[in-house]
C-alpha cells in the first residue's frame, strides 16, 4: 500500500535523484582536478615568481576556479545523497548566480566592447612589462603571438614598455621584439634576432620580417571568424549549468512533494493506531526508504 502512496516510489523521483548526484559527482571530480592542477602549477611558479598580479598568474585562476567548483559540488553531491532541503537550495542558488554572472559579464563585456579592450590592453601591457620575469604570462604570450601571427598588445610598438627591449636599453635586444613575433615561413630555422631593432622601423619596412598586427585586434578577428566554435565553446559551458539549475529545482519540488506525501501517510496510520518504527542509520541516508511500521 506504501507504493500506491507515497510519491518517491516513482520514478521521476529516482531519474531525478540519480541525475543530479552523477552531475554534481562529475563537476565536484572535475573541480578537483582543476584544484590539484592550479596548486601544482603555483607550486611551481613559486620558484620563480616576481609578480602577485592575478591576471598574470593562471595558477591562481585555476585553484579558485577548481576550489569554487569542489566546494559547490560537494554541496550538491551531499544535498542529492541526502535530500537535504536547505543544502539543495544552496546548490540551486549558487549555480544560479554563478549562471547569471556569467551571463551579465558577457553582455557588459559586449555591451561596453571598447572599455573592454582598453582593460584587456592595459592588463597585456603590465604583462610585457615583466615578460621575462613571470614564465606564466611569458608562454601565454609566445603561444599567442606564433598562433595568431600578431605582436604586442595594440601594435609591436607596444614591446617598449618592456626594460630589456626598450630602445634606451644595453644589448642586443634593444629596440627590438621577441623572436615570437618574428613572421616565420614553413620549415624556416629560426633567428631569435629577428626582430632587432624593429621599433625603430615603420610597419611597411616591416611585413616581411615580423607580424606588425596587434594581438588583441587578431584574438578578436579570429573570434569573429570562428564564431561557431566560439558559440560551441559558450554553449558548453552554459547548458551544464542550466542543466544543473533546471534539474535541482525539480528534484527540490520532488522532495517537497516526498515530505508532504510522506507526512500525510505517518500522520494517517497513526490516527489508525499504527505506530511506525525508527527508521536504522542506513534508511535515514534516504528519506525516501520504506518505513516499517507495528
Amino acid at each position: 500500500m506504501a507504493d500506491d502512496v507515497r510519491y518517491c516510489a516513482r520514478f521521476s523521483y529516482v531519474l531525478l535523484k540519480v541525475l543530479l548526484v552523477v552531475y554534481a559527482t562529475v563537476f565536484w571530480l572535475i573541480g578537483g582536478f582543476i584544484l590539484a592542477i592550479g596548486i601544482y602549477a603555483e607550486v611551481e611558479r613559486q620558484r620563480y615568481k616576481s609578480l602577485d598580479s592575478i591576471f598574470l598568474a593562471p595558477a591562481i585562476i585555476l585553484i579558485i576556479l577548481g576550489l569554487i567548483m569542489f566546494i559547490v559540488s560537494f554541496i550538491g553531491v551531499l544535498a542529492s545523497l541526502r535530500d537535504n532541503l536547505t543544502l539543495l537550495k544552496v546548490f540551486l542558488y549558487t549555480l544560479a548566480l554563478c549562471l547569471i554572472l556569467e551571463l551579465l559579464g558577457g553582455i557588459l563585456a559586449l555591451a561596453f566592447r571598447n572599455q573592454t579592450v582598453d582593460l584587456l590592453n592595459k592588463n597585456v601591457r603590465k604583462g610585457m612589462e615583466n615578460y621575462y620575469d613571470d614564465l606564466d604570462f611569458k608562454n601565454i604570450m609566445d603561444f599567442i603571438q606564433r598562433k595568431f601571427k600578431c605582436c604586442g598588445g595594440m601594435e609591436y610598438k607596444d614591446w617598449n614598455v618592456n626594460m630589456y627591449h626598450n630602445c634606451s636599453a644595453p644589448g642586443p635586444q634593444a629596440c627590438g621584439v621577441p623572436y615570437t613575433c618574428c613572421d616565420l615561413k614553413p620549415n624556416e630555422v629560426v633567428n631569435t634576432l629577428c626582430g632587432y631593432k624593429a621599433l625603430e622601423k615603420e610597419r611597411l619596412e616591416l611585413v616581411n620580417t615580423i607580424n606588425v598586427r596587434g594581438c588583441t585586434d587578431a584574438v578578436f578577428i579570429w573570434f569573429m571568424d570562428n564564431y561557431k566554435i566560439m558559440a560551441g565553446l559558450l554553449l558548453g559551458i552554459i547548458l551544464p549549468q542550466f542543466f544543473g539549475v533546471f534539474v535541482t529545482w525539480l528534484y527540490i519540488t520532488r522532495v517537497e512533494d516526498v515530505i508532504a506525501e510522506c507526512a500525510t501517510y505517518q500522520d494517517s496510520l497513526l490516527d489508525s493506531g499504527r505506530n511506525p518504527k525508527k527508521q536504522g542509520r542506513v534508511a535515514k541516508c534516504c528519506i525516501c526508504m520504506p518505513l516499517i511500521y507495528e
